[in-house]
C-alpha cells in the first residue's frame, strides 16, 4: 500500500458548450416562429357543410346582390321602404327574425346598412343564410 494519498481531480462541468447549444435552440426558435400580420384582413368566408336548414316559421326575408340591391321576400324595395316596413313590422312584434340571404359580393356596406335598419327598429333576430 502506497503511503501517499491519491488525489482526486474534481468534476466540471465546461458552460461554454452548453452557452452556446443555447444559443443556438434560442435563434432556432426566433427564426422558425411565424409573426401574424394583423395589418390586412384577406378573408375568404368558408363555405358551411355541415350546418343544418334554419327554417323561421315566421321570419323576414331581406336579400341583397352584389350590385347593392336589395329585396324583401323576394321584391326589390328601396332602402327608406325598407326601414319604413320594418317599422311597422317591430310595432307587431320585436320577436320576429329576420333572415338575411346576401350574394357573397354584396359590400359591406349593403349588409350593415340592412342590419342597422333591423336593429334601428327593434328587430335584433337577425341570421344570415350561407350555402
Amino acid at each position: 500500500m502506497s503511503l501517499l494519498a491519491r488525489r482526486r481531480s474534481k468534476a466540471s462541468i465546461n458552460i461554454i458548450p452548453l452557452m452556446d447549444v443555447l444559443t443556438i435552440l434560442i435563434f432556432f426558435f426566433l427564426v422558425s416562429m411565424q409573426f401574424k400580420e394583423m395589418t390586412t384582413l384577406n378573408l375568404t368566408l368558408p363555405k358551411i357543410e355541415s350546418a343544418g336548414r334554419n327554417d323561421y316559421p315566421e321570419r323576414i326575408l331581406i336579400g341583397a346582390d352584389k350590385d347593392g340591391r336589395i329585396y324583401l321576400e323576394n321584391q326589390p324595395i328601396q332602402i327608406d321602404e325598407l326601414k319604413a316596413v320594418l317599422s311597422e313590422l317591430a310595432k307587431v312584434s320585436n320577436d320576429i327574425p329576420v333572415l338575411l340571404k346576401l350574394d357573397e359580393e354584396t359590400t359591406v356596406e349593403t349588409m350593415t346598412e340592412v342590419m342597422d335598419a333591423c336593429r334601428l327598429n327593434g328587430l335584433s333576430k337577425i341570421r344570415l343564410q350561407s350555402r
